[in-house]
């Protein structure tokens, strides 16, 4: 091992950290960030000590936010990002500027308790301008995992971390400032200090002009470049322009002293429009999911245990305390924005966290001699504490706030009071239960259509669907619903447990009524009829059996031959069903039964193919 490269080593032991640590995470339920958090802290120099170079693999790792925010500039064309100008600079400002003051009087406050630590104005003020920055690459992975950036409060959280972006600009162009005032007092003293630089013209012009050229060059450039290396037909070649293009702004964003991750959004944003968006997005993804993979490896590395261990009620304090503000802040601004009341605490939670930034900040500071290199180990440290505790505390809220208060803050709605006398009761409007009601209403039957989801029942509303608020499982309602008159009880709930409860509620309370439900999948389909349904249909069977038909056509099979083979497929299965059913508890028996008639079936097929080719022969096609 002697000889064998350092790269090669570590290599090996960051993908055998997370291919160990991710999968269980995974299991437990913690997601995939806790995993690679917990597989930095393990090989970190503060657990089993296999990596030390913490640094440098961070700001490697880096690249991966660098690439994730150049996916997401993608997604949005110009005049979408244009449209989202007033929630950026509104709503960011007011996040960066509310949590920023709020945090300066906490740490100016902590000051007095810790005077060594934060007793001067400018650590505070350097403390609350990083910590009221958050994780860009932990809320938009959170945000991609769950699908959120399309809804209201995805945009508004993106909104707010793209302004931070921004405002990391200024804040580290503070820095010098204040090392100014205070290295000025030290010279005074008789202290050698370093000059700080005051040539402000040059660099905004340099600014300007960077900014500039990624505009004109997107423009006018990228396009007609992508087009020459497309007709190379060498995808390899595509590939490697990709990451060019974003390495190449990345440090264009980096000599100007810019976030690199703002101009490879910038980039992505030039790029939504082209014909090349797409092979892009395939090219970079896998490159991105891996470096932020290794971003959070080294978050999780850079955790100084020995800081939290030698001042463990400091670290609480700090942790929780910064947190805590920022919610209560964020939860203000949320609340101000009309976010629906079941978005708050996920939106609250992934704004609450420090961020990436930070790191760059306080170590900046330290350097710039503005903060002591304590109190800089100090905060870095909370902030990867705060880091690795928000998944941990979104997985807590998922299982026990959100499913707790899902109707809270919905407008109050009336529960159905009135005795209906409609023939067809149906449980359930969502997709499965729409089409249901529709078909019979064209076909002149009336329906009492029950739902206990109120955003649901509104929208249903304002297409003119007459919905009820109620919740089928409790005797009452049903029998207020008409249950002791109607004919018919749909079940199209997709929640199985409660969709076995009604049936078993209207079987014995409502015995007349004829049951139809709708089974999720194959176990449902079997609950259901062990519970004495006999109409059930599975969801996506018919769907399925119609695409397969169509795929069989397209095919070059002759439509009257789809059409026997499709209805003798469906009768067989349904055949085979009812006859698995009496097994299905029985799992070796029920896979028995089920490949005895899968190979009854294609022997059959097989014999009507050969049947088939002999009658063509005899008729000479």
């Amino acid at each position: 091992m002697e000889n064998t490269p350092a790269w090669l080593i570590n290599s090996f032991i960051y993908l055998s950290a997370a291919v160990i640590a991710v999968p269980i995470s995974k299991a437990l339920g913690l997601g995939a960030i806790i995993g690679y958090l917990a597989a930095g802290m393990a090989i970190g120099p503060w657990g089993l000590g296999l990596v030390s170079n913490v640094d440098d693999i961070l700001h490697f790792a880096e690249f991966g936010v660098v690439l994730m925010l150049f996916l997401v500039g993608l997604e949005l064309e110009p005049k979408r990002l244009w449209s989202l100008r007033r929630p950026i600079f509104g709503w960011g400002s007011a996040q960066v500027l509310c949590c920023a003051g709020a945090l300066f009087i906490y740490f100016d406050l902590l000051g007095q308790w810790s005077p060594a630590l934060f007793g001067d104005w400018r650590v505070a003020l350097v403390a609350a301008l990083g910590l009221a920055l958050s994780s860009t690459a932990i809320a938009l992975q959170v945000m991609g995992e769950r699908n959120l950036l399309p809804t209201a409060s995805g945009q508004a959280g993106f909104s707010i971390l793209l302004f931070q972006d921004v405002a990391a600009i200024p804040i580290l162009a503070l820095l010098p400032l204040l090392a100014g005032h205070f290295d000025a007092t030290m010279a005074a003293s008789g202290s050698n200090v370093p000059q700080v630089p005051i040539n402000r013209v040059y660099e905004a012009l340099k600014i300007v002009a960077v900014i500039g050229g990624i505009v004109l060059g997107g423009r006018l450039l990228l396009r007609p470049l992508f087009r020459w290396i497309a007709r190379s037909k060498t995808p390899e070649i595509f590939t490697a322009a990709s990451l060019l293009l974003v390495v190449g702004i990345a440090g264009l964003m980096q000599f100007a002293g810019l976030s690199m991750a703002l101009g490879a959004f910038l980039a992505g944003v030039l790029l939504a429009e082209s014909e090349y968006r797409r092979e892009l997005e395939t090219d970079i993804e896998p490159f991105k999911g891996l470096l932020l993979g290794l971003f959070f490896i080294a978050v999780g590395m850079s955790v100084d245990i020995p800081s939290v261990l030698k001042s463990p009620g400091l670290m609480a304090v700090l942790v929780l305390g910064f947190m805590a503000i920022k919610a209560a802040v964020i939860y203000s601004l949320a609340r101000a924005q009309g976010l629906a009341f079941q978005d708050r605490p996920v939106f609250t939670l992934l704004l609450a966290q420090g961020g990436e930034f930070a790191f760059v900040v306080f170590q900046a500071a330290s350097g710039a001699r503005v903060i002591a290199p304590e109190t800089a180990s100090l905060l870095v440290g909370a902030v990867a504490v705060s880091m690795l505790l928000s998944p941990l505390v979104l997985v807590a809220i998922d299982k026990l706030l959100l499913p707790r208060f899902a109707n809270c803050g919905a407008p109050p709605m009336d529960e159905i009071s009135e005795l209906q006398a409609a023939p067809i009761i149906i449980a359930g409007f969502g997709r499965y239960g729409q089409i249901i009601s529709r078909l019979l209403i064209a076909h002149g039957h009336t329906c009492t259509v029950l739902d206990h989801d109120a955003e649901m029942i509104e929208a249903a509303a304002r297409f003119g669907y007459r919905v009820f608020y109620g919740n089928a499982a409790r005797l009452d309602l049903l029998r207020t619903a008409g249950a002791a008159t109607a004919k018919i009880l749909v079940i199209a709930i997709d929640n199985k447990i409660q969709s076995i409860d009604i049936a078993d509620l209207a079987r014995e309370h409502f015995p007349h009524l004829k049951i139809v439900a709708r089974a999720r999948d194959v176990t449902h389909w079997h609950e259901l009829r062990d519970h004495g349904v006999t109409l059930v249909q599975r969801e996506m069977f018919e769907s399925s059996l119609q695409s397969g038909a169509s795929v069989l056509e397209l095919l070059g099979h002759a439509p009257e031959q789809v059409a026997l083979s499709t209805q003798r497929f469906r009768a067989h299965n349904l055949d085979l069903f009812e006859k698995m059913h009496p097994h299905f508890k029985d799992n070796d028996r029920l896979i028995a039964v089920a490949k005895q008639g899968r190979q009854q079936f294609e022997e059959q097929m097989a014999q009507e193919r050969e049947a088939g080719k002999a009658r063509d022969a005899v008729l000479g096609r």
